[in-house]
């Protein structure tokens, strides 16, 4: 973990202007969520977490955040000048990272629960929230792993959000077992079972671990190749 590289991504993050879109999603979640509330009650509104907070806005969330704390600096070649410091390139990834799941967190999985409880079922709502917390962790170490490898890695996060985890994830229960989403889910399934479970405790947590820790560890590895082969 490098401090000084933390506080670029972070300024990277905050100084751009996909930081409106990622305070805008959890904005118009809550404020969903609210107006379902007044009008009919709070097991209407909850509906609406599961089904477009946490499989849509949670991920959005972690790609722009993932996407802003590398993706331009490889974009612009500018990578290469930082990684011709005398710094450890999985230090790097690590940083960055945490800069990404930080904000994932906060504009992500926080806003949910912060929904969830507006809801008015405090377990289910600590329930969606663990869920979501450990499916934004995988999330933005994948979309990570995905910005060092393309430069169009918001298009790719996309697709594997929306054809992945979304169409195919509705149309074959077998893509639970490889559902980043699914995992949280199962997770959070532990605490409240008005959560689906589509797969074994156990399998959840490791499959979450190992995306997340290969994660971070492949786009270490990407910018170490970047400095030996000056790529941009």
């Amino acid at each position: 973990m490098n401090a000084t590289i933390a506080k670029l991504a972070l300024q990277a993050l905050l100084g751009r202007r996909r930081f409106y879109l990622l305070l805008a999603f959890p904005v118009l979640l809550i404020g969903l969520v609210v107006l379902i509330t007044a009008l009919t009650d709070g097991d209407a509104a909850y509906g609406v977490l599961p089904n477009l907070g946490f499989p849509l806005v949670l991920p959005l969330v972690a790609i722009l955040a993932a996407s802003s704390v590398l993706g331009p600096e490889v974009d612009d070649g500018s990578i290469v000048y930082l990684l011709s410091k005398p710094v450890n390139r999985y230090g790097v990834a690590i940083s960055k990272w945490v800069v990404a799941l930080a904000a994932t967190l906060v504009a992500g999985a926080l806003p949910i629960l912060v929904a969830a409880l507006i809801t008015g079922d405090s377990t289910r709502a600590v329930a969606l929230f663990v869920a979501a917390a450990v499916a934004g962790t995988a999330y933005s170490a994948l979309f990570l792993a995905i910005s060092a490898v393309t430069r169009h890695a918001v298009i790719a996060s996309l697709m594997f959000v929306l054809i992945w985890e979304g169409l195919l994830g509705n149309l074959f229960s077998g893509i639970a077992w490889l559902s980043i989403g699914q995992w949280g889910l199962r997770i959070g399934h532990a605490i409240s079972d008005e959560l689906p479970d589509p797969a074994s405790l156990p399998y959840a947590v490791v499959a979450s671990l190992v995306v997340t820790v290969v994660g971070v560890w492949f786009a270490g590895d990407r910018l170490r190749s970047f400095s030996l082969r000056g790529e941009a």
